[in-house]
């Protein structure tokens, strides 16, 4: 039976309507956040498994021992395996150890997009103008981006599209190194484009150690000793 609570108003008792039900707040409970390995006074446990600042097992230490070890070297007492009993520490630059995973992970999560990029040029556009705008393609393609070329055409030029095919096939020629045709050239308005992609770059092989070539060529250039 629930409880009620009894309020009197001039001798008249009220008693709070059951029906009327206090709305009841839910509060969602956030994981505790990552706050990375326990550090230096933070390990509370002891004995501890410990590593050298050498990679050097030392076995079972008591931890305010292996702290001043740390001290002693300059450097920090982290802990790098808590769920092994005892838990395994490590004499370690923690502050140099924190920077190489920020790196790792700046690393591993920056891909880089693929991108479009154009150079445009005319029907009567010199050699030299076209020299350089091959010169801005080719470091398009190093990059990996795609590069659309565009030959623009205004008023009478429309009659010289010849022409502007000419100036596509040049700097394909020229960018035959660096890329490959992805789309033929086609003509939209007073537009003709065509669209080259990066070439795939082959991994550098190692060079193979050099085995039973005779004698170094300083040897068979020294003059023979008497």
């Amino acid at each position: 039976m629930p409880l009620v609570s009894l309020r009197r108003y001039g001798g008249v008792a009220f008693v709070p309507s059951a029906s009327k039900e206090l709305p009841i707040r839910h509060f969602d409970r956030q994981p505790p956040q990552d706050r990375g390995p326990r550090t230096n006074e933070h390990i509370r446990i002891s004995p501890i498994r410990l590593i050298g600042a050498k990679g050097e097992q030392l076995g079972l230490v008591p931890t305010a021992q292996a702290l001043a070890m740390a001290r002693e070297a300059g450097l920090d007492l982290v802990e790098v395996a808590a769920d092994e009993r005892p838990p395994v520490c490590k004499i370690l630059d923690y502050g140099k150890l924190r920077f190489e995973n920020s790196q790792k992970n700046n690393k591993g999560g920056k891909v880089r997009q693929q991108k479009l990029k154009e150079i445009r040029v005319r029907p009567k556009t010199g050699e030299h103008d076209i020299d350089t705008k091959v010169a801005q393609a080719r470091k398009f393609l190093e990059h990996n981006d795609k590069v659309q070329v565009t030959v623009l055409f205004r008023g009478r030029e429309m009659q010289y599209q010849e022409e502007g095919r000419k100036v596509l096939n040049s700097v394909l020629e020229k960018l035959a190194d660096a890329g490959k045709l992805e789309r033929p050239p086609t003509m939209e308005g007073k537009k003709m484009t065509v669209l080259i992609m990066p070439n795939k770059r082959k991994p550098k092989s190692k060079p193979k150690p050099a085995e039973n070539q005779g004698p170094l060529a300083s040897e068979r250039l020294s003059p023979p000793v008497p």
